[in-house]
């Protein structure tokens, strides 16, 4: 379920370049009165969406129906819910969501979670469903 930062980082490669730019991910970050989630797009096309997420708190429980999502644990640290399991994540975690799996996180750090979420296909923000907590 997870892997090193060398398996992502042709990922990172591809990113950069296929916006023809390089991308600074440590200067973004979150406003000073963020209060619980602050969404940034980095890039998109028709094939996939990539956001820098910071969460302070929690991300309730849902799923996408149409989308699989990547995340990159950046910085921060949290218990992440995939399914009815749940895991610690750090920074340097790989996290793959497959389309249509309930995920939630909740942040156990002092400072805010900061992923990297490549949504794919693209993610136009309506594939968003919350789930029941006994679901």
């Amino acid at each position: 379920m997870k892997t090193k930062l060398a398996l992502l980082l042709p990922l990172l490669f591809c990113l950069s370049q296929a916006n023809a730019e390089k991308l600074t991910l440590s200067g973004i970050t979150p406003p000073e009165d963020l209060e619980n989630i602050h969404v940034v797009k980095v890039a998109s096309d028709a094939h996939a969406t990539d956001f820098v997420i910071f969460v302070k708190q929690q991300v309730p429980l849902h799923k996408h129906a149409a989308h699989t999502e990547t995340l990159y644990v950046l910085e921060g640290a949290g218990v992440f819910q995939l399914n009815k399991e749940s895991f610690e994540i750090k920074p340097g975690d790989y996290i793959n969501v497959p389309e249509g799996t309930p995920h939630a996180v909740k942040v156990t750090s002092t400072i805010p979670l900061k992923v990297l979420s490549i949504q794919a296909p693209e993610f136009l923000g309506k594939d968003r469903i919350k789930v029941a907590i006994d679901s």
